[in-house]
């Protein structure tokens, strides 16, 4: 082979300042060191895409090298780590070109250029070879590029510390490429991680394991290259090319998890914005279900190269999805935060937000023993939504299955709830709490199990939420049985069945005496007509906080006191109609104030005063007996 007589360094000096210019990338623009190998790597990519392009027009260009490929060298003795590429390569004057963006443009003219990426369309700051190259020196002291341009004779080499100046010569053909560029990182003693096998194979395969070219990796510098990816992202294939089986390997690496997925959503978007999407619904509950971040775990890829897994995809109540979204429209910005602004960015969120609750909706109608099985796990996150997602709230609604007190323990829809509707039922009621069997037997049930009423029973805490939000199903508010007055009047009984009498005049004096005896502890109290079978009950002002609601706050220390509660009385039951007799008022004031206390017992509250609730039910006790 012919070699070049190796000429004297020439020595640079970059016109902007280098070591504020680097600064800024390693302390503002990058998260993490991480994100060099990911640059290199998909700068040698690009190299290889450039290279088969211009084959098309030119096929000399590939000569005798092979298919594209990206090879990562370790040498731990020596600390470096060598990336390689058989791409396009670079001749001397390009080298100088490409290399020089950065540091010609000045460090103000970059700052500007950093800032206004938020705004500018299409910015491609990362993924320029003289931008993303630089996250290098956050990890090396010194970095060397030899490169050969595909059809040329000559090669350079290019060097620089980082500091001020650089360095750039042609290079001794022997040692350089046959073409396309090979990157040096003379590591800091900190990042001699990066020469570790483990450490690179699992950055790689994470970063960068998707980009359209094969990665070897060589664990030394003599040593045999081995190959960690080929070059074929499987989102990238057709659908009919895929197996269960693929899908169900890419899904428990992507996803962490070791079931199977529930459902698969595989689609390639095109039109205004072209992105491919692999989501995944897992079978089982992930195990950060429950991040009170409620970060979602979607990957962002741009043209198959791993951008973040934070860019929140999705809207936080799917965060249960896992796969990735690969875009081929968003910039390979400096910065996750300015992606997270991108408008591009916004459009996909929405498509595949949309996208995805379709394919639900889709199952629900097709399968629906299988869609109740992902209720049954992401019910109650999905519910998150009513609260927090108005524009997608009624289709939400459409996707959520409730137990009612006529459903029998089974799932039902709104749907369902509005085909069985009674006779002037003007609202969807519901019972919220913790516990559904507690709330099955809850007294405040009673006159609506007895005109036939269905009521939702609702147990998970985002309930008491998302009901208070305004919302409503095709036209009926949603009510609670626990809040203001029932207006059961209007919705007639069951055949054969008649109206109860109205309170006589002895239990509405009963009723004006407990209210005196309790005072102030309640807000009012009256007859109820939501009862049929319980002496009392209580419930919440028309206009104010549900009580199950009101509890959750009050136990987060978002409220300082709760609203005093409206005591219910049945007037047909026979415990009140005996104490509306008259007698001795000393018991009758015990019993005003044990009837609240079993009305809390029933709300799964404590006596207000427990040792007072003991002593005076230890003296009706003891004059029943006696």
């Amino acid at each position: 082979m012919t070699t070049t007589t190796e000429a004297p360094p020439e020595t640079r000096s970059f016109e902007a300042d280098v070591a504020k210019l680097l600064h800024l990338m390693v302390h503002s623009v990058y998260s993490d060191k991480d994100v060099f190998l990911r640059e290199l790597i998909s700068n040698a990519a690009d190299a290889c895409e450039k290279l088969r392009y211009e084959a098309l027009g030119d096929p000399a260009l590939l000569g005798d090298d092979g298919p594209a490929r990206i090879t990562v060298t370790l040498d731990p003795d020596d600390r470096r780590l060598t990336i390689e590429d058989n791409g396009i390569g670079m001749s001397e004057a390009e080298m100088a070109e490409a290399l020089g963006t950065i540091a010609r443009s000045g460090t103000k003219a970059f700052m500007d250029k950093v800032a206004g990426a938020r705004d500018a369309e299409g910015s491609q700051l990362i993924g320029q070879f003289g931008v993303g190259f630089y996250s290098a020196f956050m990890v090396a002291d010194k970095v060397d590029v030899v490169s050969r341009r595909a059809g040329a004779e000559s090669a350079a080499i290019w060097s620089s510390d980082g500091l001020g100046t650089y360095t750039i010569r042609p290079a001794d053909l022997a040692d350089a490429p046959p073409r396309g560029t090979r990157v040096l990182l003379h590591l800091k003693e900190e990042a001699s991680s990066y020469t570790q096998s483990y450490t690179i194979e699992s950055r790689i395969k994470a970063q960068s394991g998707h980009v359209p070219v094969p990665i070897f990796v060589k664990d030394m510098p003599d040593a045999e290259p081995r190959q960690i990816a080929d070059g074929a992202a499987l989102w990238t294939r057709p659908k009919a090319e895929i197996s269960a089986e693929e899908y169900q390997d890419f899904y428990r690496g992507v996803a962490g998890q070791y079931d199977a997925p529930a459902l698969t959503l595989h689609y390639r978007a095109e039109g205004l914005h072209e992105y491919n999407v692999l989501a995944f619904v897992p079978e089982t509950k992930p195990f950060d279900l429950s991040d009170p971040d409620r970060a979602g775990r979607m990957k962002l890829y741009v043209r198959r190269v791993f951008i973040t897994d934070d860019a929140q995809i999705l809207p936080r109540y799917l965060r249960f999805v896992r796969g990735l979204v690969d875009s081929a429209d968003l910039p390979l910005n400096v910065s996750r935060e300015m992606i997270q602004e991108s408008p591009v960015l916004a459009a996909i969120q929405k498509g595949v937000a949309n996208r995805l609750l379709s394919e639900l909706d889709k199952l629900a109608a097709n399968d629906a023993a299988h869609y109740l099985e992902l209720w049954d796990n992401f019910g109650a996150v999905l519910k998150e939504g009513l609260y927090e997602d108005y524009a997608r709230r009624a289709q939400l609604l459409g996707l959520a299955r409730f137990k009612t007190t006529a459903s029998g323990g089974e799932w039902r829809s709104l749907g369902d709830y509005a085909a069985a509707l009674k006779e002037n039922q003007t609202a969807i009621y519901y019972a919220t709490g913790t516990d559904l069997d507690r709330l099955a037997t809850s007294p405040q049930l009673e006159g609506f199990r007895a005109r036939g009423i269905e009521v939702l029973l609702l147990a998970d805490q985002v309930d008491s939420f998302w009901v208070t939000s305004g919302v409503d199903y095709e036209g009926k508010p949603f009510k609670s049985v626990t809040q203001g007055l029932a207006d059961l009047g209007l919705i007639p009984l069951p055949e054969g069945e008649t109206p109860a009498a109205e309170a006589s005049d002895a239990v509405n004096g009963f009723i004006a005496f407990v209210k005196t005896a309790l005072g102030d502890a309640v807000s009012d109290v009256r007859a109820s007509d939501r009862l049929t079978e319980s002496a009392v009950c209580l419930v919440a002002p028309e206009h104010g906080m549900d009580r199950q609601l009101e509890k959750l706050l009050a136990g987060a220390g978002r409220i300082d006191a709760k609203a005093k509660p409206i005591l219910e009385i049945n007037p047909r039951h026979a415990l009140i109609a005996r104490l509306s007799e008259g007698g001795d008022d000393a018991l009758r004031e015990d019993a005003a104030h044990l009837l609240f206390d079993e009305a809390r017992i029933a709300d799964g509250d404590l006596p207000v005063d427990p040792r007072a609730f003991s002593a005076r039910l230890t003296r009706v006790l003891d004059r029943g007996l006696g």
